[in-house]
């Protein structure tokens, strides 16, 4: 049923032209609102989601955003984009970025041990004699050696300070030696929460609203749910016996920097346009709450945490995927290069989920109120479906001075090379390891099957030092592929030429 449904859509937003007939990027996204709506209501319907809203964020925009079903079953209060959903551990990237604020005012730094700031831990027994002081590092990868602490933790949410500190005196449970691997905590958070507190002086909350949530514009973004105004507030639920049955709300506390945050769709956005902001490194201005190269280095995989060799997209496509853990951010790459930055939700009452794709430069959030409900393979689908509906590629970037400069160098030595060893744009191992006559050869092959050469294609770098060009020729064109030396200036240190198909 699902697939006759999609590509009925397709089919329709084809005769429409909708599809094809807008060449503007966001326009072309936008063309795919039908077709995402109903991926959503087909996900709700599955899986008995009282409301749900979800949102599209490219190029630094909210694009598309919806919302389907109730926040509040008993008075029928319709889910919107402004609806304000508990997001749970989507929180645990926003604890993140406060650590790293602090650092930037150089008030810790990550591999501190974090007794420093959290005295109680400096006594706990470890799990072995050569177990290594828990890190601040550790605690943002959920390389700590906690034990993995869903859904216990979630429990745990309006905890005291003074609980927190008991539980740590009492003595904690370990299933690793710090540092050994990978398994998600909720504690660990809560004491990046406590680490915050400490260091900043003031209530984690407060210090996290005033450095990130103020710069960003997110003034709906709240901690404690009896902020919020009854008419945007989504209520939880869980499904059992046929019937949705409410969940209750708890109140923020000591835990809340592992999953407290209560959003909307429309506040959030500005926080996944700026992660996708880091994207492509850049020598703009800086305009957030901390350095692009921040945001980057979140973003990177610093513990492994899986590899699934038959995994599939939801369409059926197969394809291999690699994961791991960045800084309070979920990492992954399938076997196409494709990556995936975000986070999952799970609380009593809520689920939800966030995800970039920053090749792409685009994101997507959804939020649900019922009990872990899992969203983020209709998130990966409807990324997948936009991808291929609009026609996206992957964005390019930009090429740096000196691949431009060499791209013009080697246009103007061909077709006979002339000069080409007394030219000074090649390092010393290019011509020793392949002699200029057997280039040249080889490159007359392949023009003789190409013709004459009319044009060059504009540059497409792979990095500031690689990239490809073509030689547009009467019958065909010849791929360029060329990387450069870590010297300066730079000189071509490998150079290919091969039939484009």
């Amino acid at each position: 049923m699902k697939r006759c449904i999609f590509t009925s859509l397709f089919i329709i937003l084809l005769l429409t032209g909708k599809i094809q007939a807008q060449p503007d990027r966001i326009a072309r996204i936008k063309a795919t609102m039908p077709v995402i709506e109903q991926l959503y209501r087909n996900q709700a319907a599955k899986h008995h989601l009282p409301g749900l809203a979800f949102g599209v964020v490219v190029d630094g925009q909210l694009v598309m955003a919806g919302g389907q079903g109730f926040t509040e079953i008993a008075t029928k209060t319709k889910a919107s984009e402004k609806s304000l959903f508990r997001i749970a551990s989507m929180s645990k990237s926003v604890t993140a970025m406060g650590i790293l604020a602090l650092r930037k005012e150089s008030k810790l730094k990550l591999d501190d041990p974090a007794y420093l700031y959290i005295p109680e831990l400096k006594d706990m027994p470890a799990t072995t004699t050569d177990s290594p002081p828990i890190t601040i590092r550790h605690l943002l990868t959920h390389a700590a050696g906690f034990p993995e602490d869903n859904p216990w933790g979630d429990r745990q949410l309006n905890d005291k300070d003074e609980d927190l500190i008991a539980l740590i005196k009492s003595g904690i449970s370990f299933s690793n030696a710090p540092g050994i691997s990978y398994e998600y905590s909720n504690l660990g958070f809560a004491l990046l929460g406590r680490i915050i507190s400490v260091v900043s002086g003031k209530p984690y909350q407060q210090y996290i609203d005033e450095k990130i949530f103020k710069p960003l514009g997110m003034s709906s973004t709240i901690w404690e749910y009896t902020k919020s105004p009854k008419n945007l507030l989504a209520h939880g639920y869980r499904y059992e016996d046929d019937v949705w049955k409410e969940e209750e709300l708890l109140h923020d506390g000591a835990y809340g920097a592992m999953g407290g945050l209560i959003t909307s769709i429309e506040d959030f956005s500005k926080y996944v346009a700026f992660h996708l902001s880091a994207w492509p490194a850049s020598s703009g201005p800086e305009k957030g709450p901390v350095s692009r190269s921040d945001v980057r280095e979140m973003q990177m995989p610093w513990s492994f945490s899986g590899l699934v060799a038959d995994y599939k997209y939801p369409s059926g496509r197969p394809y291999a995927l690699t994961s791991g853990y960045g800084y309070g951010l979920r990492w992954s790459r399938d076997c196409e290069g494709r990556t995936g930055v975000g986070h999952t939700g799970g609380l009593p009452g809520f689920g939800s989920q966030w995800q970039i794709l920053p090749q792409y430069g685009i994101g997507i959030i959804a939020h649900a109120n019922r009990t872990y409900a899992g969203l983020s393979s209709v998130n990966t689908a409807v990324l997948d479906t936009i991808i291929k509906l609009a026609g996206l590629k992957p964005l390019p970037l930009p090429v740096s001075a000196i691949l431009k400069q060499r791209k013009e160098q080697i246009t103007k030595l061909l077709p006979d090379w002339k000069n080409a060893e007394q030219s000074g744009i090649f390092a010393e191992n290019f011509f020793p390891d392949h002699s200029l006559p057997h280039r040249k050869k080889a490159l007359d092959v392949l023009l003789a099957k190409v013709g004459a050469i009319k044009e060059t294609s504009e540059m497409r770098a792979e990095n500031q030092l690689r990239g490809t060009f073509l030689l547009k020729g009467e019958k065909g064109d010849i791929e360029v592929y060329f990387t450069l030396t870590p010297e300066n200036p730079a000189l071509i240190q490998y150079l290919d030429f091969s039939l484009k198909e």
